[in-house]
């Protein structure tokens, strides 16, 4: 499990001022072999880019509640910027002011993907998850009932155990 430096409890990285620096971080911080890799929110962006860009480091991909690198505005999802740097008030704004749009490489991620959504999520809704899940061969989504954006966090036995059935399963 990774944290993000300048997020949380992790001391702030000098060299990360984009979410290209973040990447670029996040890819020499993993093993050299292939991973199964999860990632919720924000994290869902790097995780698919990830995918793309380097898929011979991703053996299955679980995303969480995430955008996964498309504009959710554009399928309903409420903004959620504002209150993010108001309720993180020391998180760096090219982290909210990031844009990417994978839109058009979503069907070469070759890596099985679960796709894990709430039905109440207002950053990400359902509708999110279907737009990736038409898009990304191999995917399939889990819908768990009533969570808001953070429901992994909520819920986390829930979610640990539809993850590990996941993983569990053969190509």
């Amino acid at each position: 499990m990774l944290g993000y430096p300048g997020f949380g409890e992790c001391p702030v990285e000098p060299t990360i001022q984009s979410l290209d620096d973040l990447f670029r971080w996040l890819v020499e911080q993993l093993p050299a072999e292939p991973s199964d890799v999860a990632a919720q929110s924000m994290g869902g962006v790097l995780a698919v880019r990830l995918a793309l860009e380097r898929p011979e480091l991703v053996s299955r991909l679980v995303l969480v509640a995430t955008s996964g690198g498309v504009d959710v505005a554009r399928l309903g999802g409420a903004e959620w910027r504002r209150d993010f740097l108001e309720s993180r008030p020391g998180a760096p704004s090219w982290f909210v002011d990031d844009r990417t749009d994978v839109t058009d490489a979503l069907g070469k991620i070759r890596a099985r993907t679960l796709l894990l959504w709430s039905d109440a999520d207002p950053i990400s809704p359902l509708s999110v998850a279907h737009f990736l899940a038409e898009r990304i061969p191999d995917s399939g989504i889990v819908t768990i009932p009533g969570g808001t954006h953070a429901f992994a966090c909520e819920r986390p036995d829930e979610v640990a155990s539809i993850i590990r059935a996941h993983l569990a399963q053969e190509r």
